[in-house]
Order: structure tokens, then sequence, then C-alpha cells
């Protein structure tokens, strides 16, 4: 059975497509994985990918991911693999989403990639009942080709999930392993978010036993206003914790936050005019 806390990326043993049943999605979601090099650009010091290496995606085998999607997709909507792997209260598909063991955006063949993945939904009569979803660190939105993905999403009816764990260029170093200036950031936010319907994903926890300073939560706080009063076209925040141990090295220094903290948190959000999805 497929489990909230196991996101395993061989579940079904392909290369490019694997099935997990995903609280944010509140179903089960169909990963499409465009780096199955385990390369990222980022080292998120919560992230469940094995062996993480810094780097960009591989050329992809498009007929290949063309086959897995099919045949893992069609198991799903005529198969019996609900039945099967699937806990009764999440035999639904959700959505399809651009997640794996890397940034999907440094994908050499994204743009192909997302016209596949489109033309199998709709092939499959998909498209418009099940969602989209690329799933990003948003660090490479301001490329040309990572723009017209963007544009092809939103032609599908898709939407893009942007990180934005920290507003403060010390936060991101700390938390996503990479110099970040959050001017530049919150500018390709608001560019995903011109090109395709977007949600700002944020994961909070404690470490070392120490929830986000005050600082940090004022920071990120007076970000989310700044792009309120800018008419910024966000869709909302997905605020979500830690439900599966990471394996980087700062690993045994995180934890999950009290719920009744994260929802105090979530309802500071609200009140900045944001609808926020909470999966503590």
């Amino acid at each position: 059975m497929l489990k909230v806390t196991d996101h395993d990326r061989n579940a079904a043993g392909f290369r490019y497509v694997y099935p997990v049943v995903s609280r944010r999605a509140g179903g089960v979601s169909v990963g499409v994985n465009l780096n199955p090099n385990n390369a990222c650009n980022w080292r998120c010091i919560y992230c469940q990918v094995p062996d993480l290496v810094y780097g960009r995606g591989p050329k992809l085998d498009l007929g290949r991911l063309e086959r897995e999607l099919r045949q893992l997709l069609g198991e799903i909507v005529d198969g019996e693999f609900m039945q099967r792997h699937v806990p009764p209260e999440a035999r639904r598909l959700v959505d399809v989403a651009f997640s794996g063991n890397g940034e999907p955006t440094s994908s050499p063949d994204l743009c192909a990639a997302v016209d596949l993945v489109g033309g199998v939904m709709r092939d499959l009569g998909l498209l418009g009942s099940t969602g989209l979803v690329l799933i990003t660190n948003g660090s490479l939105v301001q490329r040309p080709e990572v723009e017209r993905a963007l544009e092809r999403l939103a032609q599908l009816d898709g939407e893009v999930w942007f990180k934005l764990d920290s507003a403060t260029a010390e936060g991101a170093r700390q938390i996503c392993g990479t110099a970040l200036d959050p001017e530049r950031h919150v500018a390709r936010l608001r560019r995903a978010a011109e090109l395709c319907r977007t949600r700002i994903q944020t994961c909070v926890f404690a470490r070392r036993g120490e929830p986000p300073s005050a600082d940090e939560q004022e920071a990120y706080l007076a970000c989310l206003r700044g792009l309120v009063d800018q008419g910024v076209p966000v869709r909302g925040v997905l605020l979500y914790g830690l439900a599966r141990p990471s394996l980087q090295p700062e690993a045994s220094e995180l934890s999950p936050l009290p719920r009744p903290w994260m929802e105090d948190f979530a309802s500071r959000i609200e009140a900045l005019g944001l609808p926020v999805r909470l999966d503590p």
C-alpha cells in the first residue's frame, strides 16, 4: 500500500513516473521525475532524495517517458491499481505533477515533457478533471525555455507550485543551501504568476527544537503582504510541515512543528488575503 510517509520514486518500477499518496494533493498524484540522476541546483535540508548531487536534469528518453506514463495512468484509470495499492480514503487521481529527484525546470527537455504529458492526459480524457502541476523552486523561471514551458502549462490549464521557504538571504542559505537574492526570487515568482496559475509552497519546521525566528516569520509575511498589495495574482499558499524524514546531513536537527503553531501561522497568512491549504 502507498503511504503519505513514503514517496518511493521506484514504487511502480519505472524510470520516469511514480505514484504517491500526496498530502498536499489530497489523493493519488502521479509524479513525473525529470531528474532521475538525483541532481538539483539547490540542496534543501529537508529533502528526501538519496545521494543528492548538484547539477541539472539529463536528456530524457521521451519515448520511454510516454510509454511509462500511459501504462501507469491506464492502470490507475481503468485497472485495479487503486484497489491494490491505495488506501480507500485516497482512491482518487488528483493530479500529474512534475516533481522528482531534482529541479524539473533544469531539464533540457522540459517543454517537450510538458507537451508530452499534456497529450497523454488529453488522450485518456483527464485534462480538465485531473490537475497538471509543476513543482519548482522557481530559480530558473527567468530562462526563455522555462517561460515557454509555463505558457504551455497554462494552455493545458496547469498550475505552478513555487517554493518560498524564506524571504531572507540568510534563511534561504540555511534552508535551501543556496545564495538567494530575495528580491530577484520574488520577481521570478511574480513572473511565474503572470504566465501561469501559481501557488506558493512553503515548508516550515523546527530546527534544533526551535521554530522559525520572529524575524524570519515577519520577513515572510511582509513578502506576502507586498505581493498582495502589488496585485500579483498568486492563488494562495500551500503550507506544509515534515511528514517524511530528511536524507540530508541535517536530518537529526529537524522535527515537525506542533499543529497549533502551524494553524496560527496559517491564520496570519490568511489575514493578508491569501487562502491557505495546511498540511502539518
